[in-house]
């Protein structure tokens, strides 16, 4: 199966977005591709539990199913560092998630092997 990579930058400002990002991705991780999600900017706020309670799309769903599912397909999470650390998060927002924190060459070397990079 393919390496798909999708990265979401939108954040709960962008629910539509932010959601269609994950939808996708758990439909690629359910298909049995190897799927990375690679959270940046303001997409970070979407692993925060209050942010993860209240964002749902709209013909998207609801992030609080997403993510959830994507964890229980076998999708792995890249979070940006830096954009964490920018928005005041820690290491407790990888708490209960199979993420990282990862830095932008990360993200470049996941791109070059994935077979598609979908962003959002």
């Amino acid at each position: 199966m393919a390496q798909i990579l999708v990265h979401i930058h939108s954040g709960p400002e962008a629910p539509n977005k932010a959601t269609l990002g994950c939808i996708v991705a758990l439909t690629a991780a359910k298909g049995g591709h190897d799927v990375t999600v690679f959270f940046a900017a303001d997409g970070v706020h979407l692993l925060s539990a209050d942010h993860t309670a209240s964002v749902v799309g709209q013909g998207t769903g609801a992030l609080a199913d997403h993510i959830p599912a994507l964890k229980e397909a076998g999708a792995t999470f890249k979070v940006s560092g830096m954009s964490a650390k920018a928005r005041g998060y820690d290491e407790s927002l990888l708490a209960g998630h199979p993420a990282e924190f990862a830095m932008p060459d990360t993200l470049i070397a996941l791109s070059l092997a994935a077979d598609s990079v979908l962003c959002y």
